[in-house]
């Protein structure tokens, strides 16, 4: 049997989601040692309590990551199971490892608000890569799972308690306004996991609506170059068969489309939405 272009080996794709782990942990070490740990910026997380506790009893934070990530990661073991598998074990021990390398090279930046942006960016960029490798680094999104589990809290609110926390904590700390830049760089993590997820690249879905619908149909196929797909839809108000065409377009095709749509059929319904990623013929291959 053939392999299809593009697609890896097996054992090829393994070794390549290790060194994601790897690599993703290398830069989220970094970031939390240049720009957050020396501005005091606990921005959640086992990270954000060895900040708290490096500056408050003068612990290395690698040793505390340490201390913390590996109970954490066989007690998820213990009550959810062996699901974790061995590359979230990796960057459980090697982020840390990281960390306690990267200690000793001092401060980016002195600048609190500049540590926020970038550790929060650098912090996400990392996580994406972890993830994208198929694992995670364990830490207090295990304990959010577990109390997920037993007492049916939802897992959205066990982060954000558990984080809120550990904010709430370095705001009695460092201060108030420490803990505002902890706020900001919790926000571009979250975002630039998103970026790193799905890329930057947005593309466009059409939904259209027309009663030209077979010239509508043609015309994008041979004109825009592009696939479509008939949906049958139902008229909320005259109960009539309406078909629906949906195409998925790139940005700057999409002034084309709308030209097209009004030169065939001026009172055609369309609706624009947004697609993050878009995977197969025309776009970016799974």
């Amino acid at each position: 049997m053939r392999r299809r272009r593009g697609v890896l080996p097996p054992k090829a794709e393994l070794a390549l989601e290790y060194i994601f782990v790897v690599i993703g942990s290398a830069f989220v070490s970094l970031a939390f040692s240049v720009f957050l740990l020396p501005n005091k910026i606990a921005s959640g997380g086992v990270s954000g309590i060895s900040t708290i506790l490096k500056w408050v009893a003068g612990w290395d934070p690698s040793y505390v990551q340490w201390a913390l990530n590996i109970p954490l990661f066989f007690a998820g073991i213990i009550f959810l199971g062996k699901q974790f598998g061995a590359k979230t074990l990796i960057g459980t021990l090697v982020l840390p490892f990281f960390v306690f390398l990267f200690t000793g090279w001092g401060a980016a930046t002195n600048d609190p608000l500049l540590g926020a942006l970038f550790g929060g960016l650098g912090v996400g960029a990392g996580l994406g890569i972890v993830f994208r490798g198929k694992a995670s680094t364990g830490g207090v999104d295990l304990l959010a799972q577990i109390i997920h589990k037993y007492f049916g809290i939802s897992l959205g609110t066990c982060i954000l308690f558990i984080d809120g926390t550990i904010v709430l904590t370095s705001a009695l700390v460092f201060g108030l306004e420490k803990a505002l830049y902890a706020l900001i760089a919790m926000f571009l993590t979250a975002k630039t996991i998103d970026v790193v997820q799905m890329g930057l690249g947005v593309s466009k879905v059409a939904l259209i609506i027309s009663d030209q619908e077979e010239e509508m149909r043609q015309g994008i196929l041979t004109d825009l170059y592009r696939g479509v797909t008939k949906i049958n839809a139902l008229g909320g108000y005259t109960q009539d068969e309406r078909p629906m065409l949906m195409c998925v377009v790139a940005q700057y095709e999409v002034t084309k489309l709308k030209q097209y749509v009004k030169g065939v059929d001026p009172s055609a319904f369309v609706i624009l939405l947004n697609a993050n990623e878009v995977l197969g013929e025309g776009f970016k291959r799974a």
